[in-house]
């Protein structure tokens, strides 16, 4: 009997734990079973630790930066009707003013006073302040405040609005210093803290905040229409939260070494939304030798506006990938032009580095010397070839002097018109020739090449589109797929069916 006993508890045992290792290999455990065994692991309290550790060293390093700026205005301050977005729609303020102006006379001027506010980092013990160019542009007066709330007059060293990137000092030294790391050795899903000092003046207090987040991205751009000029075309992003004030101060890693500065947020309400973009530190550290000197920073450039390559453009210029930067204008008297490149070159190599893209290009160019001679691989005919260009520099009134050359008829999903200095001028197109778009027919050839509103044709199949008149010949006798020039790149409509 024992021994019966004796079997059936082995054979209960045996089954037992067939069973669970069977439920564990076939994940037959309910998901709220897992739940409630799961707790915080060990990593967790570690990077907690981190965090804690980075508020309070790199932390002591930020400071909140405010700035007076004086402005001298007819009236004074001209805030009577003025809505929370700029003048009022309905022209309330103006009306105002015509009418005080009527019975009064002309206004006096005045002055007011803009006051902004941003963060910044100490990366030196003599005093001087990393942070964004937009955050002391045309300040009269700075003040920096300290993490131990003592106030100090901040004076402007040096400034690149191109880079965002400006070196303040202030007259203090033994100052607690932050540590540069390295941007270039970044991962997506990092795990980052952003530092600075938003809405400050409400606050009340000068210690930092610190939030925590991922890098959520890399090499990111704004683009020039979001960038105001300014070079933001290799920005991390985070979900760290970047609030308004946060301008200037520091993105941090796990070990409290500095591997951006914070310079924007991309939000529908004004507010946090998950969308932050700091400017690496690595593109901040080639220039801030200089700005402490107080040099003036340059930037080396060929005169060309390029384009990336999609699949359809790479095939249709003969290009095995898309790889390379596609030259849309070359600027007259430029060093591209002086050099022989020519539009519709793909630019492929710069002194044998591989050029993958738009951004690889600028960066390369730009940091490159002014006057040094560089070689450049194009491809152009389907046939690689070699050019010299001497870098140039880059021109401070590049906006002004970019060519962009600006039509009614149906093509392809079409609708153009006639350019007429009117026009050119309501549009702010620099174009004296071509056609302008006026509208594009949904689900269209040229809808799904891109095409939008109001771009303007310069080119198509390289046959120069100077008018009306030449755009309706061209494409009457036009079969086949149409590679379309526009001012801002181009495009390949295809034939429709």
């Amino acid at each position: 009997m024992k021994r019966k006993i004796i079997f059936f508890s082995i054979a209960l045992l045996v089954g037992l734990t067939i069973g669970v290792v069977l439920t564990v290999k076939l994940n037959l455990i309910l998901p709220v079973h897992s739940q409630e065994v799961a707790a915080p692991s060990l990593d967790g309290f570690r990077m907690e630790d981190a965090i804690i550790n980075v508020a309070n060293t790199a932390g002591r390093a930020v400071v909140s930066i405010s700035t007076e700026h004086t402005e001298k205005t007819k009236g004074g301050r001209r805030f009577y009707f003025s809505s929370p977005f700029g003048a009022s729609p309905f022209g309330e303020e103006d009306s105002f003013h015509r009418f005080f102006e009527d019975f009064f006379g002309e206004l006096p001027e005045r002055e007011y006073k803009q006051r902004g506010l941003g963060s910044g980092v100490i990366i030196d013990s003599r005093g001087y302040i990393l942070t964004n160019q937009h955050v002391i542009d045309e300040a009269d007066k700075i003040t920096v405040t300290l993490s131990d709330g003592r106030d100090f007059k901040g004076v402007i060293k040096g400034q690149d609005p191109r880079s965002d990137i400006a070196i303040i000092q202030i007259n203090v030294s033994n100052l607690p210093v932050a540590s540069l790391g390295d941007s270039d050795n970044l991962k997506i899903g990092q795990w980052v803290v952003a530092i600075g000092n938003p809405f400050a003046f409400a606050m009340q207090n000068p210690e930092p905040t610190v939030t925590a987040g991922v890098i959520s991205a890399l090499h990111r751009s704004l683009g020039r229409t979001l960038g105001r000029g300014r070079d933001y075309n290799d920005l991390i992003q985070t979900d760290a939260a970047i609030n308004p004030g946060n301008s200037g101060g520091p993105l941090v890693n796990l070990k409290g070494e500095v591997v951006g500065i914070n310079v924007a947020i991309f939000s529908t309400s004004g507010g946090y939304q998950g969308i932050g973009f700091a400017i690496p530190i690595n593109n901040a550290k080639k220039i801030i030798a200089k700005l402490i000197e107080g040099k003036k920073i340059t930037y080396g450039w060929f005169g060309v506006t390029v384009q990336d390559l999609t699949n359809e453009l790479a095939k249709y210029f003969g290009s095995p990938d898309k790889n390379g930067a596609l030259v849309v204008n070359v600027l007259e008297s430029s060093p591209a032009q002086k050099a022989g490149i020519k539009e519709s070159d793909i630019i492929k190599q710069l002194d044998n580095k591989a050029i993958n893209n738009v951004r690889e290009l600028l960066n390369a160019v730009g940091i490159t010397e002014v006057g040094r001679k560089v070689k450049v691989m194009v491809l152009r005919e389907k046939k690689d070839m070699t050019l010299e260009v001497e870098v140039g520099q880059r021109p401070e009134n590049l906006e002004e002097i970019s060519t962009t050359k600006p039509s009614y008829s149906k093509w392809r999903g079409l609708e153009v018109a006639e350019l007429t200095p009117e026009i050119a001028q309501r549009l702010g197109i620099e174009e004296k020739k071509g056609v302008v778009v006026v509208d594009v027919e949904p689900d269209s050839p040229a809808d799904e090449a891109g095409i939008i509103a109001p771009d303007v044709i310069l080119e198509i199949n390289k046959q120069a589109v100077k008018n009306i008149s030449d755009y309706q010949k061209i494409t009457k006798a036009l079969k086949g797929d149409a590679l379309v020039k526009l001012s801002r790149g181009y495009a390949l409509i295809k034939e429709g069916e």
